[in-house]
């Protein structure tokens, strides 16, 4: 069975935000950084060269592919900070409708800059969306 393609690489997520071109896209990862890890309890690591993420998730789906990821992570793209494991669980719609400008694709969250969304309702989002990666799809 392949192996995935996107594995915790030991490489510093502030060395990687601190590389971060665009100057908002940096302070919006910085910003990132210290909220998940505070809400998570976790410390940072890099998944691949360019997502930051915190916790791991151990998954398997019914096909018998099986991996591990981040329960919750983000990275500071070129357009957008692109947000991973926020829209996962059931509760997230209702915060969603709630959080300001943002889209929502392919299970991630886009957000242009943090000053575009309410950061209490992202908050909750990333409280929800890790406690929903560890206990129910870390379980599967």
């Amino acid at each position: 069975m392949a192996e995935n393609k996107t594995q915790v690489t030991g490489a510093s997520a502030d060395d990687f935000i601190a590389a971060v071109k665009h100057p908002v896209r940096r302070q919006d990862g910085q910003r990132l950084r210290d909220l998940m890890a505070e809400l998570t309890g976790q410390e940072p690591e890099m998944w691949g060269p360019t997502i930051v993420g915190f916790g791991r998730v151990h998954y398997r789906y019914a096909s018998g592919r099986e991996g591990d990821t981040a329960a919750v992570g983000f990275s500071p793209r070129k357009a957008s900070l692109s947000l991973y494991g926020l829209t996962n669980a059931p509760e997230s719609a209702a915060l969603l409708s709630q959080l300001g400008k943002h889209k929502t694709g392919a299970g991630c969250l886009y957000i242009t800059k943090l000053a575009d969304v309410d950061e209490t309702v992202l908050a909750e989002l990333i409280s929800l969306g890790y406690r929903y990666g560890i206990s129910v799809l870390h379980s599967q």
